[in-house]
């Protein structure tokens, strides 16, 4: 068995990010693994020092539009292959997608969309949701290992957010995305954060112009999900709160595999 951590953070900006410390961040954590989403930038558009940090292989999904969405993985190991969509062009061309096959596990790395801007991102929200849960539980018959991480851009539970009741009717907080979270545990996975932690006030996310994140009125949002078959291998689950540069914060995940 070998240890590992795992981090996911999206950064809000991958340059923004690197100019507030990010190839620091990776030089101290020295995580395994580092997924990272909201890149908003090409890879061309990275130095080279972002590009490739020192002991790591990494790997970008950008999307069409400029400036927006993108995801990366940054690994000490090489996967044995990556894929950078579901094979379905209405979601890969966002660059909301990152598969890497490692001889242990498949690793999602998911920049998830918001549904908040209108009925027609909320509806594409869903049929994305849908499109994830079908490719993991196909994975799930077959006897894989599977780690989801990423921004869900959704909080399963009351106590997963500061204001549970004002939020009822806000995308993020809608019961058909609850739902989701819901059907994808009873498809046989677990969010890893809740193995070790149970109590409320735990958040990955506040906005910035309110300045909610000095008061911690915030949501819960970021998460490493893994099939129940890989509990054992699960030793600890964090939020990284204190790590700042990003309206989001790190999440991370312990194994031993």
């Amino acid at each position: 068995m070998s240890f590992q951590k795992l981090i996911s953070w999206n950064v809000n900006g991958i340059r923004a990010a690197a100019n507030k410390g990010l190839l620091d961040f990776i030089s101290k954590e020295s995580p395994d693994i580092l997924c990272i989403q909201e890149t908003k930038a090409g890879e061309d558009q990275l130095s080279s020092a972002v590009r490739h940090p020192k002991g790591y292989f990494s790997y970008f999904s950008s999307a069409e539009r400029k400036g927006y969405s993108g995801v990366a993985v940054y690994t000490k190991k090489e996967p044995l292959s990556v894929n950078k969509g579901f094979g379905i062009p209405e979601f890969d061309n966002e660059g909301r997608i990152l598969i890497l096959k490692f001889p242990d596990y498949y690793l999602f790395n998911i920049y998830f969309p918001n549904g908040k801007a209108s009925k027609e991102r909320l509806d594409y929200k869903m049929k994305f949701y849908e499109e994830c849960l079908n490719q993991v539980k196909k994975l799930h018959k077959e006897k894989k290992n599977i780690i989801i991480c990423g921004d869900v851009n959704t909080a399963h539970k009351n106590i997963d957010l500061a204001r549970p009741k004002e939020n009822s009717k806000v995308s993020g907080f809608l019961p058909e995305e609850k739902e989701w979270i819901d059907n994808l545990l009873n498809a046989g996975f677990l969010d890893t954060f809740r193995i070790f932690t149970k109590e409320p006030g735990y958040y990955s996310w506040w906005d910035l112009k309110s300045k909610a994140r000095e008061r911690n009125v915030g949501w819960r949002i970021d998460y490493f999900f893994v099939n129940e078959e890989m509990e054992k291998n699960i030793q600890n689950a964090s939020i990284l709160s204190h790590i700042y540069g990003s309206d989001h914060c790190p999440v991370m995940v312990e194994i031993n595999i």
